[in-house]
């Protein structure tokens, strides 16, 4: 292949289009945002859900990604998407030489921004129906068309909270996917070697020139001054602004996330705004 491949995988709301961002500037570095997401989103979702085998995941990857590494003349290719934390397996086998970037943010501040600035393409109640009721009788009912509001995974046949999902609001399944793709993600890299992977905080990233410096050595490539101020502002801000989750939104995410809360290192700490 032409390219050392990389992918940042994630929860999404938390500095993907800020890694786009960065690492677009570098010369020898092609790098996306959500690559082929009409392919990749519907595909993932099917992935996770079993209604598509390891193998029909692997031949749609390697006809997009693997293929778009394999001709692209830059040193280093890249895609920053949450749509990939859900086919993990299927990237690392096709592609052994590939590095992935786990980036995590606090998972308040993502449920936050997910509900209340992309509420209209995310779990919305109507979307959420139709996905589940294609997913309960694939044969009878259509699958939805590949927009991004119809495909955010529900809990797959036989989960503990399969039931309870069913009776979630959209900021508890918002909350729900927060946990859940983390989980995914956790399990898929604990297959890789520890050398094609790393773990990455969006809140270090922002306060600690090291995180950065880190992240980049990682990619093998060099990091300058410019490179880490492009850490210190917020990217991809539809709306400029931000609050604290209020007493009812905090009690149902820690019901929901709360263990993933402190795998991910977060328990203890304070919710911040962002200073846009």
């Amino acid at each position: 292949m032409s390219a050392s491949p990389f992918f940042v995988v994630s929860s999404g709301r938390s500095g993907t289009a800020m890694l786009h961002k960065a690492l677009s500037a570098r010369a020898g570095v092609e790098m996306h945002h959500e690559y082929m997401v009409h392919i990749t989103q519907p595909l993932a979702v099917r992935r996770y859900l079993g209604l598509v085998s390891p193998d029909e995941a692997r031949l749609v990857v390697a006809q997009t990604h693997a293929a778009a590494v394999h001709y692209s003349g830059a040193t280093h290719w890249g895609d920053s998407s949450n749509k990939l934390s859900w086919i993990i397996p299927e990237l690392a086998a096709l592609m052994p030489q590939a590095k992935f970037i786990h980036l995590v943010r606090d998972g308040r501040k993502v449920s936050g921004s997910y509900f209340r600035k992309l509420g209209a393409e995310c779990y919305d109640d109507a979307s959420t129906a139709i996905l589940q009721a294609h997913f309960d009788n694939p044969a009878a009912v259509p699958a939805p068309p590949p927009e991004k509001k119809y495909w955010w995974p529900v809990p797959r046949e036989g989960a503990e909270d399969a039931d309870l999902f069913r009776t979630f609001t959209q900021f508890e399944r918002i909350c729900w996917h927060w946990a859940e793709i983390n989980r995914v993600i956790l399990e898929s890299l604990a297959a890789l070697a520890p050398e094609r992977q790393i773990f990455v905080r969006l809140e270090d990233l922002h306060e600690d020139p090291v995180a950065v410096r880190g992240l980049y050595d990682f990619l093998n490539l060099s990091c300058t001054d410019a490179d880490i101020a492009i850490f210190h502002r917020p990217h991809n801000v539809n709306r400029p602004e931000d609050r604290l989750l209020d007493d009812d939104e905090r009690a149902r995410f820690d019901a929901i996330a709360g263990t993933m809360v402190q795998r991910l290192g977060y328990a203890g700490r304070a919710e911040y705004v962002v200073n846009y």
